[in-house]
């Protein structure tokens, strides 16, 4: 008797504890099961524009390079530039890299951006912090343990552990090894 109450009281504490970091890894496992389909890190936006057209050829990258961001009004830092061949020249600033077609004057820009909320679940999921995370990540996963345990044992009689509950159970235990069996075999 004493047991089943502490059993009630440790799971619902520990329940409420395990609320937030549950919604943040739910969102995380959905968004990272699907990086296939798109980044959930990032989102990335592609703008097409002209600019006045370079004819001559280039003697100074660099300098072009930073006349090009002036005219298109990027405010992404500089890092770096270069002409893979005599008509096209490539420009990366911080967020965006950059496709000019210089003597037509298109302009190609991919912008990067952050998905804050996404990429620091993402972060905390894939545990990128190491260290001090994993201790965090490692008692969340073992509260997630006791909660599926002890909640086997909070209800008594045909609904508990000893009638629906048993085959519920069991259920959950089937559902991944029978993907695996079918999976590898």
């Amino acid at each position: 008797m004493q047991l089943r109450k502490w059993l009630r009281i440790l799971h619902r504490d520990i329940g409420y504890i395990c609320t937030g970091l549950t919604v943040i890894y739910a969102i995380s496992g959905i968004a990272v099961n699907h990086t296939h389909d798109w980044n959930p890190n990032y989102s990335k936006e592609t703008i097409q524009s002209k600019i006045t057209p370079v004819k001559d050829s280039i003697v100074d990258i660099k300098a072009t390079s930073l006349k090009i961001l002036s005219e298109l009004g990027e405010k992404g830092q500089y890092k770096n530039s270069y002409q893979p061949d005599p008509e096209n020249l490539q420009i990366f600033a911080e967020g965006n890299t950059i496709n000019v077609n210089l003597p037509k004057g298109e302009v190609t820009q991919e912008k990067i951006k952050n998905r804050p909320i996404l990429k620091a679940s993402n972060f905390l999921h894939l545990n990128s912090a190491k260290k001090a995370w994993t201790w965090i990540a490692d008692i969340f996963a073992l509260s997630l343990a006791f909660l599926a345990i002890s909640g086997l044992f909070m209800i008594k009689g045909k609904k508990g552990i000893r009638g629906r509950g048993a085959w519920l159970a069991a259920l959950g235990f089937a559902i991944p090894l029978l993907f695996l069996l079918l999976y590898y075999f």
